[in-house]
């Protein structure tokens, strides 16, 4: 029995999601589904994480066990001639037996991308939330650095997380902007349930002067997510880079 690391891209938009679920299409299903095709075998696909409807990877890690003779080359060209054009496996190969795609990562790069413009755009729509107002790129980045260190996420993570410990180590922040676009990045040894996404939709309020430094800093004490504001939408979130 091999076990087996896989390492994707995919665009998000059109799929609910990582995980297998009966309503609606994932990419979890359809990788399980054309390496089954060509391993004859029922795959099942472990990642590093799920991914929520519409949110991309650039780098998502997954591992499977097969008993298919089948070498790695063979299988990365096999697998890429079945798969959809929203989805790409960038590499395959062996790995040792006790590698486990979500246990054995160290920490996780989640960017989120921001087109900040009065006009909407139409070619990154699906890679980015357009916001209008102007916003304050170097406020922004002062208030991310407050996420550095190990704190209680609570006022960040979606209602219903079944997540019991909220405490999680954020490694590393940055916001920078170029061409009108503002990439939020952040890197921890792990994320709640809409984290990232309720982070960017309070740092958006911060770089449009409604709240400040303090003022989200405050709000990430009060571990209380009715106080954190909207959730940014899923299209402009990427999983960038699983460490192990």
């Amino acid at each position: 029995m091999r076990n087996v690391v896989v390492i994707c891209e995919y665009d998000g938009t059109s799929y609910h999601g990582w995980q297998s679920q009966p309503n609606g299409v994932t990419i979890q299903e359809v990788l399980e589904e054309k390496l089954g095709t060509i391993t004859q075998e029922k795959i099942k696909l472990t990642a590093s994480g799920r991914t929520d409807a519409g949110v991309h990877a650039m780098n998502q890690v997954a591992n499977f066990r097969t008993e298919s003779a089948i070498a790695c080359g063979s299988l990365l060209k096999g697998i890429n001639s079945l798969l959809p054009g929203d989805i790409v496996v960038k590499d395959l190969r062996d790995t040792a037996e006790a590698f486990h795609a979500r246990y054995s990562a160290k920490s996780k790069i989640y960017l989120y991308r921001i087109f900040n413009n009065p006009v909407r755009t139409t070619l990154y729509r699906t890679y980015s939330w357009h916001v209008r107002a102007p916003l304050d790129v170097d406020v922004m980045g002062e208030a991310a650095i407050l996420l550095k260190g190990s704190h209680e996420f609570s006022s960040f993570c979606a209602a219903g997380c079944d997540s019991e410990d909220h405490i999680r180590t954020v490694i590393d922040t940055s916001v920078d902007m170029k061409d009108g676009v503002i990439s939020f990045s952040i890197e921890a040894n792990g994320f709640l349930r809409y984290m990232v996404r309720n982070i960017v939709g309070l740092l958006v309020d911060v770089g449009k002067g409604i709240v400040t430094p303090e003022g989200f800093k405050e709000i990430m004490g009060a571990m209380d997510r009715t106080k954190a504001g909207i959730t940014a939408p899923p299209q402009g979130l990427f999983l960038r880079e699983v460490r192990y």
